[in-house]
């Protein structure tokens, strides 16, 4: 059996044909069959396994002024996107208007005006901001979703799920400057609309989810991430709350099913609070995808407060 070259350490584990050749490797290496082909003039070590190790093989064959952009950029930041992420969806690349847009099999090349993006690097990965992404992506979104990214743009919370760690941070003053910069553009009016319902603070997109069709059916909007005292001691931080009527709401993802500990931690959480005199209504996915009853125990809540 013969024995492959090793490839030096400093190309990773994917690089460009033209970098091989930099780093000394022939031909005949970077066409063996251990060798992965993502894309044509590119090579990986191992087989992308996940849509985000896709976009990394991509980018050591992306040029200088060439971004990932739109639905790709807003995925590889975690900012939520509907719709499940797939190893084979297209890569979405975006360079100035006036460049050659990027025209290579699984990807889709899309221009966007000087200076309306921020370029960043993730790893090797460059990328479009994450403001410049969803306006991008504004249009093909509906009203809640551009509401449910927002609130994850101007979140601060550090558990948020899928956000990317050490990801820009935003207030309500920077989108608002982005989109005087950015002035119309497809889907600025939904974003503009939805500016006004984004709240900070929220700490997953169900959280957005639920405050969004708790307002829409007429209830009063609750209060996002209410830090509850009692006797100057804070004894809980509820998900949404009405205050005044002593109603707290919480949503309760995977993680508080399947972790043992986080399990017994809400047990606790709720039984403090209702020996306080709290109403405690905790909801799942099932509440969302048929809401009804859900909205009638909130009412049925404010009605036995007054």
């Amino acid at each position: 059996m013969r024995h492959r070259i090793l490839l030096p350490d400093e190309l990773g584990r994917h690089f460009s044909v033209r970098q091989a050749a930099a780093a000394g490797i022939g031909r005949g290496r970077v066409s063996a069959r251990d060798l992965d082909r993502p894309f044509r003039g590119v090579r990986s070590v191992t087989t992308a396994e996940t849509p985000l190790e896709r976009v990394a093989a991509l980018a050591p064959r992306l040029h200088n002024g060439q971004l990932i952009g739109g639905e790709t950029a807003m995925r590889v930041w975690g900012n939520p996107h509907p719709g499940k992420w797939s190893v084979g969806d297209p890569i979405v690349v975006v360079v100035a208007t006036g460049s050659a847009r990027v025209r290579r099999r699984g990807v889709t090349g899309r221009r966007l005006a000087e200076g309306r993006a921020h370029p960043w690097r993730i790893g090797e990965i460059p990328i479009i901001d994450p403001i410049a992404a969803l306006f991008m992506c504004a249009a093909a979104l509906t009203d809640d979703q551009v509401v449910i990214a927002l609130d994850a743009l101007l979140t601060t919370a550090d558990n948020y799920p899928g956000l990317r760690a050490g990801r820009p941070l935003f207030t309500v003053t920077d989108i608002e400057q982005r989109l005087r910069d950015w002035s119309r553009f497809p889907g600025s009016r939904r974003v503009r609309d939805g500016l006004s319902r984004a709240r900070e603070g929220a700490e997953s997109p169900k959280e957005t989810e639920t405050r969004l069709l708790i307002v829409a059916d007429g209830l009063p909007e609750p209060v996002v991430q209410y830090e509850i005292h009692e006797n100057g001691v804070l004894i809980a931080r509820s998900d949404m709350a009405y205050p005044g009527l002593r109603i707290a709401i919480e949503y309760e993802g995977d993680g508080h099913r399947t972790s043992r500990d986080q399990w017994r931690r809400d047990i606790q959480r709720q039984r403090e609070l209702e020996d306080h005199g709290w109403i405690v209504i905790r909801v799942t996915q099932l509440d969302l995808a048929d809401p009804r009853a859900l909205l009638d125990r909130i009412r049925r809540a404010r009605a036995s407060r007054r």
